[in-house]
């Protein structure tokens, strides 16, 4: 190893050569690290990393392994959204603390420091956004068991806390939506995004990569081909997310008939544009006015999804049907609705009661 600084920076140059843990030979150049001690950090927690040795430290593996073991398997969104929640609420309790001897009481330690921590706002943070960082910290530990021999896992033991999202749908009902939509009148292309997002249960994704060629007016129908998702301030269309993402939507006549003038509006429309050139910054900002306006409960705009499956429960159709109308790629993802359904039972008891009173 080779530490030598450099006098005309002041700071320190670090060159060594090394074998991976395939037995190629590399070689390590890197400068500008403020003092000799810092530079030897570098090295120790780099090959450490390199040889796969779990007295590495969580930052090292993560930064090192993990990230790039990942990538490649997950959306740029969902990435993006793990990226955050780490380097926020996970890497500053684990970073400088060895793989091998992070224990069960660190864990709970910082889940109790977690659970007392506030937002920007002031707020505790949700039960479903604790469930997500716990998630994501429990995907680096088996990760590591899994793939890096790691002796054990320390989450393992240690009841997750936080809730899954199954447990908290929000959704609003057909009348409360009304209401909604009616507050926002004067804003037309939001509310022809909220109206499409109600009546078809589309991602936001998928709004944002509509075009007038996804329209059949004659037939009624929408066409789900592609998403928009924004990346590093970047609008990037990709496919859909899953295959059975790719569908074609009926749509009610009210819908048909709002969309079709809608494009009749926008100047110089053609078969590539794009319907919804909006970001989901502007969209949330949009769903808050119009909350304010008209006095409803605040829903995310993933949350118009959820109301539209809240909504087609209520008319009777089956858990099948709604999964392939809204793309879930698993019957498991429709099933989350389940517990919507009771009410539903009660209204064929009611029915069937009717029918008889009138035989």
């Amino acid at each position: 190893m080779s530490a030598s600084k450099d006098k005309q920076r002041g700071t320190w140059t670090l060159y060594t050569r090394y074998e991976n843990w395939k037995g190629e030979k590399q070689v390590l150049y890197k400068r500008g690290f403020k003092t000799k001690k810092e530079a030897l950090e570098y090295e120790r927690e780099f090959l450490q990393g390199q040889t796969r040795d779990m007295h590495m430290t969580f930052k090292t593996f993560v930064e090192e392994h993990y990230w790039a073991d990942i990538r490649s398997s997950i959306e740029d969104t969902t990435y993006n959204g793990k990226m955050y929640r780490i380097k926020t609420h996970i890497m500053p309790y684990f970073a400088k603390k060895q793989m091998a001897t992070i224990s069960s009481a660190d864990i709970l330690k910082w889940q109790n420091e977690l659970k007392n921590k506030t937002d920007r706002n002031g707020k505790k943070y949700s039960d479903t956004y604790l469930r997500s960082i716990q998630n994501d910290l429990n995907a680096i530990f088996n990760h590591a068991y899994r793939y890096y021999d790691l002796r054990k896992i320390p989450t393992k033991i240690v009841t997750k806390m936080g809730k899954d999202k199954c447990q908290e749908i929000e959704y609003w009902s057909k009348e409360e939506y009304e209401e909604f939509i009616d507050a926002m009148i004067d804003e037309p292309i939001y509310y022809y995004a909220f109206e499409t997002l109600f009546w078809t249960g589309i991602r936001e994704g998928e709004l944002f990569g509509l075009k007038r060629k996804d329209l059949d007016f004659e037939q009624c129908t929408l066409s789900i081909k592609r998403q928009v998702q924004t990346v590093d301030g970047e609008e990037i269309e990709k496919a859909p997310k899953t295959d059975n993402a790719y569908r074609t939507i009926s749509v009610p006549k009210r819908l048909n008939e709002e969309l079709e003038q809608y494009c009749d509006s926008i100047y110089g429309c053609d078969d590539e544009t794009r319907l919804f050139e909006l970001n989901k910054s502007s969209l949330h900002k949009a769903l808050s006015r119009g909350c304010g306006k008209s006095g409803m409960k605040r829903i995310t705009v993933h949350g118009f999804r959820h109301s539209h499956v809240a909504y087609l429960i209520s008319l009777g159709f089956d858990l099948y049907e709604i999964g392939k109308r809204v793309g879930h790629s698993n019957k498991s993802m429709t099933e989350r609705y389940a517990h919507l359904t009771p009410q539903r039972m009660h209204e064929v008891a009611n029915r069937i009661n009717l029918d008889l009173e009138e035989s």
